[in-house]
């Protein structure tokens, strides 16, 4: 169920402790709205009322007496009070009487009742401090979830009448021939009619390397078309295709999330209706035991008793111990988008990671070059003069080896779909691609290249078999110590999971020292993964990943960890950490932070209930005055906020 938003015009009570809601698309209050001025108003015109007011009381400015002083005092309280109170009425009409709301708003109109104008305006001020500072914290975490849409197709190009129209892809049907341009999306699932394609299917596969198919193949939509005019025939509707897959699952997935509340919220159910209880009984019960009861001396211990009570300590330093954490990480290059998930992170027990992107750079890299009967560098001419003909990202790789002055030129040379190149240079017949391509042309292959798991690009001069190089994505400079740390954080298990090959999967799994590692995956399959780990008793996951088709599992694990630097905007949307720098090595400070954090906000707890106890026993016994119940609820609120500032000063290796 959404729950209501207020911002600090409408105090949000709710995300004010933490409280992260992922029904709405993890919803805050807009950024845009907390960067305007106007927000801060209210606390800041309260908080100039109160030390103005203070300063008439203890100057005892003659003029600042009786109905003035309570109007002064009154004008200071509503900006912030009004809005709690006003939650608080909302709250009782939908038969939730014993809230956080009620408390504070009985604790305060109690402290003014008794003559206390300045303790009942600080409670509610505090209150909106600790509003802003949570808001201030995670309002840089927000960003709409508009890459999503752009990963939609927006018009499709069908041949109706003897020519091509755009429609919405919603409208075309199956069976029908649509014209997808240079650079624009497949709007559709279906059947390639032209005689090649290359296309970009990061959207789907999360792999950075471009897919070329020949005709008859299938194209999905959501990717990108990267070479030529194509021409495709649909076999699904749009609803049906792969892109609304994807879309659908980042949604349902959203909806499965569990919700975390924090202690406060849960608490406040409980705590509330004691004290108020225990403050009308502490008001009657004595009339019955007492003798010479007086109404107006009990109720003040009662009213007393409810200021002590007032949960300013919890209120104000539960959400600062969140926010020193949420600073902190943010320092470290970490955003939480909300403070329950500082809290999640300390109960993961296994992480699931993707690999491109997240470990990897994403970007191929020559990993090894075997030329054979020639030199290295006269090889290298030879290759390099044909994939400067093409635009293939493997061929760009290719063509950033530091090779000598390139006197070598390229001619009459033709892409085999699927396969390579072929053509002629210094008058020798050339041959660039794949094993399928030699063997079509009866060349000779090795069979130790049969060993090798990356993409591997071979190369046949004048008809014999001249060397490969060996073509591969590169492992991020601190992954091999970001697994290290993860374990030593107390992770019992590390997992893999890919779109891209097994074989890669496998090698860089094995290279990392990961537990299990499974390639070949779509969005679906990732997903199916962690739902089923997820199902077994005791275990907490977190997912790592960057792409959009991570976002499906992003949302439905425990904790979605996003890479933010070259991530998905979808998947940034989707996760619940950023890992701002993109580094893995991060994700163990991430669990280091959650639990420093953790246990500050238990101090906080027990410090605060310590107190007051104390201090309420003395107050219903009459031993205690307005001064203690300031210390139990200001001076309390003052220690617990030091404690939280410390989160602010911690290292973590």
């Amino acid at each position: 169920m959404k729950k209501k938003k207020l911002n600090l015009r409408d105090l949000n009570t709710k995300e004010h402790f933490g409280e992260h809601n992922h029904d709405d698309g993890h919803s805050h209050a807009n950024p845009e709205e907390l960067s305007n001025f106007k927000t801060y108003l209210p606390a800041i015109f309260s908080f100039a009322m109160l030390i103005i007011g203070i300063g008439l009381d203890y100057f005892d400015v003659s003029v600042f007496k009786d109905w003035i002083r309570i109007v002064w005092y009154s004008v200071a309280y509503i900006p912030v009070g009004f809005p709690v109170i006003k939650e608080g009425w909302n709250s009782i009409i939908k038969g939730e009487f014993f809230t956080e709301f009620l408390l504070m708003s009985i604790a305060t109109i109690g402290a003014f009742a008794i003559g206390e104008y300045p303790e009942g305006v600080a409670v509610m001020l505090f209150y909106a401090v600790g509003e802003l500072f949570q808001n201030a914290a995670v309002k840089k975490a927000k960003s709409n979830i508009k890459a999503l849409l752009d990963v939609r197709p927006n018009e499709a190009l069908v041949y109706r009448n003897n020519n091509y129209i755009s429609v919405d892809p919603e409208s075309v049907a199956i069976g029908e021939k649509v014209q997808v341009r240079v650079g624009e999306k497949i709007p559709l699932d279906g059947i390639l009619l032209s005689e090649k394609g290359s296309f970009n299917t990061a959207a789907l596969t999360g792999e950075s390397k471009p897919n070329t198919l020949a005709k008859g193949e299938k194209v999905f939509a959501g990717s990108i078309n990267l070479d030529g005019v194509i021409e495709i025939e649909t076999t699904k509707e749009f609803k049906d295709s792969s892109i609304a897959r994807i879309l659908d699952m980042v949604q349902n997935a959203t909806a499965r999330k569990s919700k975390t509340e924090l202690f406060i919220r849960k608490f406040a159910r409980v705590y509330t209706p004691i004290v108020v209880f225990l403050a009308i009984a502490l008001t009657i019960l004595p009339y019955f035991f007492v003798e010479n009861y007086e109404f107006e001396d009990w109720l003040y211990r009662a009213l007393i008793f409810l200021v002590i009570s007032c949960p300013c300590a919890l209120v104000i330093s539960i959400p600062l111990g969140y926010f020193g954490g949420l600073g902190a990480a943010s320092k470290n290059g970490i955003l939480f988008k909300g403070a329950s998930f500082l809290d999640e992170m300390t109960k993961v027990n296994t992480v699931v990671m993707d690999k491109t992107g997240t470990v990897t750079k994403g970007v191929f890299k020559i990993r090894e070059i075997k030329a054979i009967g020639r030199e290295e560098s006269e090889f290298m001419k030879y290759l390099m003069a044909m994939e400067e003909k093409s635009t293939h990202p493997i061929a760009k790789a290719i063509m950033e080896y530091k090779a000598e002055e390139q006197d070598f030129e390229a001619t009459n040379v033709s892409e085999i779909a699927g396969k390579g190149l072929k053509g002629t240079v210094n008058a020798k017949s050339v041959l660039v691609g794949n094993k399928a391509l030699l063997t079509s042309n009866k060349i000779d292959v090795p069979s130790d290249t049969d060993k090798i798991v990356e993409s591997i690009v071979m190369v046949s001069i004048d008809g014999k078999f001249s060397g490969y190089v060996v073509i591969a994505d590169e492992l991020k400079e601190d992954a091999h110590e970001a697994i290290k740390q993860i374990r030593k954080s107390g992770i019992s298990k590390i997992i893999m999971l890919s779109g891209d090959k097994d074989s890669i999967t496998q090698q860089v799994a094995k290279e990392l020292g990961i537990d299990s590692a499974k390639g070949g995956l779509l969005p679906e399959d990732k997903l199916k993964e962690v739902e089923n780990l997820k199902k077994q008793i005791g275990r907490k996951v977190a997912f790592i990943g960057d792409g959009i088709n991570d976002a499906p599992v992003l949302a439905v694990s425990d904790v979605g960890i996003a890479m933010g630097g070259l991530g998905s905007d979808v998947a940034i949307e989707t996760a619940d950490v950023i890992i701002q720098t993109d580094q893995p090595s991060k994700i163990a400070r991430a669990i280091q932070i959650g639990r420093s954090t953790r246990k500050i906000v238990w101090q906080n707890i027990a410090l605060a209930f310590g107190v007051k106890i104390i201090v309420l026993i003395l107050g219903a016994g009459g031993l205690a005055t307005m001064w203690e119940a300031v210390f139990a609820d200001v001076g309390v609120a003052f220690l617990a906020i030091l404690n939280a500032i410390r989160l602010q000063k911690m290292k973590w290796d």
